[in-house]
């Protein structure tokens, strides 16, 4: 029976709709996380009668046909890049985005990896790195001397050193933005990759040229909203129940059917 087949499709979407939606809740407190949503289409249709067709030799046609449709399937869980709230820290480091823009970051294989995490930390030679130890492009260092470090909005990084009053300049932060960003790669760690969907990433410096601005002392959270995860889960829960309950309706028919042939 084609239900069988048409409700088994069904639970599988909801198997992986509830797969989105557990790791969106379980990345609910993960800096900078930008949800998933599990997006579907219909499969192909049987037309048994096909709408337009004549039917009659006078040229009457049909205004509607009979087309049986064979399930869904799932097209993709793209991320929704939108801005995450900020939440000050105080720690100097740690830096958020305001706006538009990736911070890029060097990978041990010297490729360009892409981050909205800023959760920054000083390695062995004072350079500015991830939490995975990744160099922050385009690699600045902070003297050992330094008394106080200070990253204005547009990304400079000015340091205090001692005997001095005023402060030096010890580099620019700068930021990429694609112009899809949602066709990004997610590779674990915060991180994504530039893909073709995504297009090419355009550099450039903060709160300029449509870039977000940078907040010292910040960090973005993720954009997870709870109440509609629960929703979201709740829905999905219940087609899958029902789906289900196709599976057993058809079942029975199936039993009653095989009963009245013997």
């Amino acid at each position: 029976m084609r239900a069988l087949h048409t409700a088994a499709t069904g639970m599988m979407a909801q198997e992986l709709n509830v797969q989105v939606i557990s790791n969106n809740i379980a990345n609910m407190r993960t800096t900078a996380y930008k949800r998933q949503r599990a997006e579907f289409q219909d499969l192909l249709y049987e037309h048994v009668s096909r709408v337009g067709s004549q039917t009659s030799s006078q040229g009457n046609i049909l205004p509607a046909g009979i087309e049986l449709g064979s399930g869904v399937k799932t097209v993709g869980t793209p991320r929704l890049m939108t801005q995450g709230t900020l939440q000050q820290t105080g720690k100097d480091y740690d830096l958020a985005i305001r706006g538009e823009g990736f911070f890029k970051i060097t990978m041990p294989d010297s490729t360009t990896a892409y981050t909205r995490d800023g959760s920054f930390e000083l390695d062995a030679q004072g350079r500015l790195v991830t939490a995975s130890g990744n160099l922050v492009q385009p690699g600045i260092t902070i003297p050992q001397n330094a008394t106080s470090i200070t990253i204005n909005p547009q990304g400079q990084v000015q340091v205090t050193l001692p005997g001095q009053t005023a402060q030096t300049n010890v580099g620019q932060i700068e930021l990429a933005m694609f112009i899809n960003k949602a066709g990004l790669k997610g590779i674990g760690d915060n991180l994504y990759l530039e893909t073709p969907a995504s297009g090419s990433p355009q550099n450039g410096t903060p709160q300029l040229n449509g870039f977000g601005d940078l907040q010292q002392g910040n960090l973005e959270q993720a954009n997870v909203e709870a109440v509609s995860e629960i929703s979201d889960l709740i829905a999905a829960q219940r087609a899958y129940e029902m789906n289900a309950k196709v599976i057993s309706a058809a079942d029975q028919m199936l039993q009653s059917t095989s009963n009245l042939m013997r």
